[in-house]
């Protein structure tokens, strides 16, 4: 399957509308001239020479091949990626093409006819986060074989970036460096870039913390940051709005649901879908929500605001981990994407996440805690009359729920600070007696049944 007859290329650009241009292949994360964080740029006019209707014929085929690269739901997608990228330099393990679950019973309790969650855990490291490192660590791959004095690869991390470099670095041979802050990601996130021999830093600081150093670290021009701030990641991100238009053959929902902190993803997925809608794909654009914590909200309250400025904060603890950030780099990236969409920021609180998260498990899924903030804002708007019953929602879950087994532990136990837990189901411990086994089971069905009417 050959890659389409178009003579496509992508660069460096300034997000605030400086006109330098700079090589993806440079080791670059500002503008030079305003020290703006950069964005990738595409030859929308190339592109253009290829109808909409031959692009979605090309882009569906590739969804059934494992012809090297165009598997890849991201590499699928290659000339809307980095079409300058050789192919022998992709470190791809076929990311993107998770599943959406349609969460039928889920909707019918709250109310939402078109319910779906876009599973994006479903992936080799358990999050989202594959989908932008394959193209960071390609590049990477490429500036090694021609030449660069790249070394290695570093990011701060909460733990599923941290995971995804070093699975990503270690299929292309290169050293990956985690910068985590200790005691503030789960021991499942910590193993990961451990079993996959990252060069694992834990630091007694938080996330914003670990940004900082690395920041620092990285001025030293043989070690590569990717943390989204650089925008390779975002590349790679935004095809997870390109995927969810394209399973609904074509059509676009009316609202896309995302959790946020360092507002990489909120970036990512806007300028996915504003490229289709470019290029004569889709003629709308969905409403966009992104859901913070409401412990580390600083998007939020700039929302309330106006967006007329970012103050950072101390972010505080919070049982969505992975966005527990005070101060996040894609700020002015994730303003520009609410206003073209005419989005919402909201929050959660920890109860609210807990609880929804848990709901949705009793519903077939198994929700991380961050996905759950997500879902308790999806909660908060129906309630409200924001998002009416018949419009077609997507929540996009983030990572795997099995990534925080201790949150999901927690909650059944009853000990999570700050959650009343409504859905509880501990396990019920009983003597080896026939018995009275059987009188528990029959009481429970009973009680089960009862609830049930009560609800119908």
């Amino acid at each position: 399957m050959p890659p389409v007859d178009v003579k496509a290329n992508a660069w460096f650009q300034c997000v605030r509308g400086c006109e330098g241009r700079y090589s993806v292949f440079d080791v670059i994360y500002h503008c030079p001239t305003c020290g703006g964080l950069l964005e990738v740029r595409h030859d929308i006019e190339a592109l253009k020479q290829v109808s909409p209707e031959e692009w979605k014929r090309v882009l569906d085929r590739r969804v059934r091949t494992n012809e090297w690269p165009y598997g890849s739901g991201v590499w699928g997608k290659k000339e809307w990626v980095l079409p300058n990228l050789r192919n022998e330099n992709i470190v791809s393990m076929y990311e993107g093409h998770t599943n959406l679950f349609w969460a039928q019973r889920l909707g019918q309790q709250i109310g939402v006819e078109d319910l779906w969650v876009k599973l994006c855990g479903n992936s080799h490291t358990g999050s989202f986060k594959d989908l932008g490192m394959t193209v960071l660590v390609s590049v990477v791959k490429q500036m090694m074989a021609d030449g660069s004095t790249v070394r290695a690869a570093a990011c701060a991390s909460t733990g599923d970036t941290s995971a995804a470099l070093a699975a990503y670095c270690a299929a292309a041979g290169i050293q990956a460096i985690v910068f985590l802050p200790r005691d503030k990601v789960s021991a499942a996130q910590l193993i990961q870039p451990i079993a996959n021999g990252a060069m694992v830093l834990s630091l007694d600081t938080d996330f914003d913390g670990c940004m900082a150093i690395v920041k620092e670290i990285t001025q030293d021009k043989s070690i590569y940051l990717a943390n989204s701030m650089n925008s390779l990641r975002i590349e790679g991100q935004k095809t997870v709005g390109i995927e969810i238009v394209q399973q609904f053959d074509w059509e676009v929902p009316d609202w896309i649901i995302i959790p946020v902190g360092n507002l990489g993803n909120i970036s990512a997925l806007g300028k996915g879908l504003l490229l289709m809608k470019e290029l004569g794909l889709i003629d709308r654009l969905p409403r966009l929500v992104a859901a913070q914590s409401a412990q580390a909200n600083p998007f939020y309250l700039s929302y309330l605001s106006g967006f007329r400025s970012l103050v950072p904060i101390k972010a505080k603890k919070t049982l969505a981990s992975a966005i527990q950030i005070g101060n996040p780099v894609s700020y002015e990236k994730a303003v520009k994407v609410l206003q073209a969409f005419d989005g919402i920021v909201d929050q959660a609180s920890e109860d609210e996440l807990a609880n929804a998260a848990a709901l949705a498990d009793l519903t077939g899924m198994y929700a991380c805690p961050h996905t759950g903030v997500a879902l308790a804002v999806l909660f908060k708007l129906v309630r409200r009359g924001v998002i009416r019953s018949h419009e077609r929602v997507i929540v996009i879950s983030t990572a795997h729920g099995l990534k925080f087994t201790n949150f999901k532990i927690g909650y059944h136990e009853g000990t999570l600070e700050g959650v009343k837990a409504l859905h509880r189901n501990p396990p019920i411990e009983l003597p080896p007696d026939v018995h009275v086994v059987r009188d528990v089971i029959l009481r429970r069905l009973e009680e089960r049944e009862a609830a049930s009417a009560r609800v119908g």
